[in-house]
């Protein structure tokens, strides 16, 4: 008799035991190094999260929201159905095509749109999509989303319920997951995250991060260090890629380089240069020949990237004469274009000679 009185005693006293050491685990787990709501942390992450919508700002003008292909759009009169971003770039072609016109582009109703926390509208007309594009920032102007820097997914970790004592595991496989996951989270949630994680800065490099707290540092000291491209000229970072040794390279193997384009003030001044070709030497020396005229002069390049800064002084001609950024580099076939610009102002060369 009195062993079956005993038994239940030691049965409820292993499940104090139990219960009491699972407590102290899940105490010990809920410190500084947790991941809570309404943090700076869970802030910055879910605004590098956000959906960009300034990508297809050739086709939508607007920062806030993309248009989820495909899409039929009418650009310049002819009509294109834009299956991927790749098709963006034929919409800038044919906007590329003369500098003297107006470009237009409709698109054919109805589309539905991504706003930055991913939701999905369909839009119906004309007045729908004016209605969301004004509720977007303009050009180049200060938002929530970062797109300096981009986490590296899968993220993985796990979510602790204060008040129902209930731990679920979680993987973030995308923006979208990690948007939500912060939204998720409440007042009564602590979340931690497994490390190490990456994220890929906007030059291209990786970081690896091994805590919360070099997290939101890396976060932080990110977040403003790029151009965000937020403007409806598509592609004017054509020059992602592009290197000074790429630069040096087509500017000295194409010969006899023509003004294609010179733009000085809105004063289109390429008739002015008509006869006139440049040469690109390695030792940074320019000579130009219009007839029997002859000009020398120097060129330097500097930088990466959308920052190549390409400095041209030639004696007697001073419309060149400036420290231009690098727009974009174009080869196709035996036709080369290199392309500058300096605020409003332009220049392009073309070469139709190179080795």
């Amino acid at each position: 008799m009195k062993a079956i009185i005993k038994k239940p005693i030691v049965l409820i006293l292993l499940s104090v035991i139990f219960l009491v050491s699972c407590r102290d685990e899940v105490l010990i787990e809920i410190d500084e190094s947790n991941l809570k709501a309404n943090t700076n942390l869970a802030s910055l992450m879910q605004r590098t999260a956000l959906n960009d919508g300034s990508n297809d700002n050739i086709i939508d003008s607007a920062n806030c929201f993309n248009i989820q292909l495909p899409v039929t759009v009418i650009a310049n009169g002819l009509e294109i159905i834009v299956n991927s971003e790749e098709d963006f770039e034929t919409i800038e072609d044919i906007f590329d095509e003369f500098d003297d016109d107006e470009d237009s582009i409709e698109i054919r109703f109805p589309y539905r749109i991504i706003l930055s926390d991913f939701t999905e509208m369909v839009i119906h007309n004309q007045g729908e999509h004016n209605g969301f594009r004004n509720a977007c920032n303009g050009e180049n102007e200060i938002d929530d989303d970062i797109e300096c820097l981009d986490f590296q997914y899968p993220i993985r970790g796990s979510i602790f319920n204060t008040t129902t004592e209930q731990t679920s595991r979680i993987v973030i496989n995308n923006d979208k997951k990690m948007y939500d996951f912060i939204d998720d989270l409440g007042s009564d949630d602590v979340a931690n995250i497994e490390f190490p994680i990456h994220v890929i800065l906007f030059d291209g490099s990786e970081v690896s991060i091994s805590s919360l707290e070099q997290l939101e540092n890396v976060i932080e000291n990110a977040k403003d260090d790029c151009d965000e491209d937020d403007d409806n000229d598509y592609n004017d970072d054509d020059c992602n890629g592009c290197s000074q040794q790429q630069i040096l390279d087509i500017l000295t193997n194409c010969n006899d380089w023509t003004v294609d384009k010179l733009e000085l003030n809105d004063n289109d001044l390429e008739d002015n240069y008509a006869g006139y070709t440049f040469n690109f030497s390695n030792d940074g020396m320019i000579t130009v020949q219009e007839n029997s005229n002859n000009f020398s002069g120097t060129w330097t390049s500097s930088g990466n990237g959308n920052n190549i800064i390409v400095v041209i002084n030639i004696s007697g001609l001073p419309d060149f004469n400036a420290n231009w950024r690098l727009h974009e580099i174009e080869q196709n076939g035996s036709k080369n274009k290199v392309d500058f610009r300096l605020m409003d102002d332009r220049l392009r060369f073309e070469s139709s000679s190179c080795n």
